[in-house]
């Protein structure tokens, strides 16, 4: 099945064995399993397999060979089989916690020079990080640079300045921003509304299919009108995930601990050990199958806590695999445009967080 390269951990040496089993590609975080929003078009440029000052042992290596320094995850209870204590994977998700506590605070904000213009670059410390690493988010156009300590941070700038080119190969294909304003167009449930303000009428915001082309309507004051989609599109989320988790729940007769949508960058949803599920609002934005889709996929981690064949049996199982795979190929290919619609213009604080 498409994009199925799992993730792994190897705890006890540098880098996983090669012969890793291949299943879905570049998810997961502590306790967690995610679906990459970005796909294929993740922007990452690194340097060799080389030791780098300061690094530490634990590493995650994806399916293409590239390094990520992520929290350490469920693929090492499948990995490592049943002699992997409970204790060992509690002690395992505390390390990865502090350590992404400790690399929230190890970051901070450079500026560099990109096409002739002065551009912000996020420099984040991570000590478990054995290569450089430079990323260009597609969607928002952050860039961002991985370095283990602040004395190979220099080194970690340099490689980047030498790789301008290809950055501003990446902002370059950044879509624009689509803003929740009277007057531009957004997407709700793959079918694309333009949006109308309706000054003197009440109701929030509804749908509007009276006309020849159906609008997304908004009452009261233009200035209020972002804020108010915004919502109202997240309570469309709430409603739609929970209808569909509990429907999937049911026919695995599992239950989920909580169901949350919170505005997640680099997952569409997660199923934690403890059955808490977390889900992107923006999965609202896709079509319907897109939803069920992620839905589908996180429940079935309350009965396979990894991507074993008999992970994606119970997937197939729920949604069928034709439905499966053509909802990773969308995800894939449009993953990036679903976080070009904002609210507003997030501020220079926002932008650099």
């Amino acid at each position: 099945m498409a994009n199925r390269n799992l993730v792994a951990v190897n705890l006890i040496c540098h880098f996983p064995p090669p012969h890793l089993p291949c299943q879905m590609g570049d998810d997961l975080m502590s306790e967690e399993v995610e679906i990459d929003p970005l796909g294929s078009r993740s922007a990452l440029r690194t340097t060799e397999h080389i030791a780098v000052e300061g690094a530490r042992l634990v590493q995650v290596v994806d399916g293409k060979g590239q390094m990520e320094t992520r929290a350490v995850r469920h693929g090492l209870r499948s990995r490592f089989g049943r002699w992997v204590t409970g204790a060992s994977m509690a002690l395992a998700q505390v390390v990865g916690q502090r350590i992404k506590r400790q690399v929230k605070r190890r970051s901070r904000e450079e500026t560099m020079k990109i096409g002739g213009k002065s551009v912000s670059v996020k420099v984040r410390l991570n000590p478990r990080a054995r290569r450089l690493i430079v990323k260009v988010h597609p969607s928002t156009g952050e860039i961002a640079v991985v370095a283990p300590s602040e004395r190979s941070v220099n080194r970690a700038l340099d490689f980047a300045r030498a790789e301008e080119d290809w950055i501003a190969g990446r902002l370059a294909k950044v879509p624009a921003p689509v803003y929740f304003e009277p007057g531009n167009s957004i997407l709700f449930k793959g079918e694309i509304y333009p949006i109308r303000l309706a000054p003197g009428e009440r109701g929030g915001v509804w749908l509007d299919n009276d006309g020849a082309k159906p609008t997304l309507r908004v009452s009261g004051q233009r200035e209020h009108a972002p804020r108010r989609i915004e919502d109202w599109l997240k309570k469309q989320a709430r409603q739609h995930v929970s209808r569909r988790v509990q429907a999937h729940a049911t026919a695995l007769d599992v239950a989920p601990r909580r169901i949350t949508v919170r505005d997640a960058s680099s997952r569409w949803g997660s199923c934690s050990t403890s059955g808490a599920m977390s889900f992107s609002w923006r999965l609202i934005l896709a079509p319907n199958f897109v939803l069920n889709y992620v839905a589908a996929h996180e429940v079935a981690h309350l009965k396979e806590m990894n991507h074993s064949s008999r992970f994606w049996r119970i997937v197939d199982r729920l949604v069928g695999r034709e439905e499966a795979e053509t909802a990773q190929v969308w995800l894939r290919q449009n993953g990036a445009e679903l976080h070009r619609y904002m609210a507003q213009k997030p501020s220079r604080r926002q932008r650099t967080e």
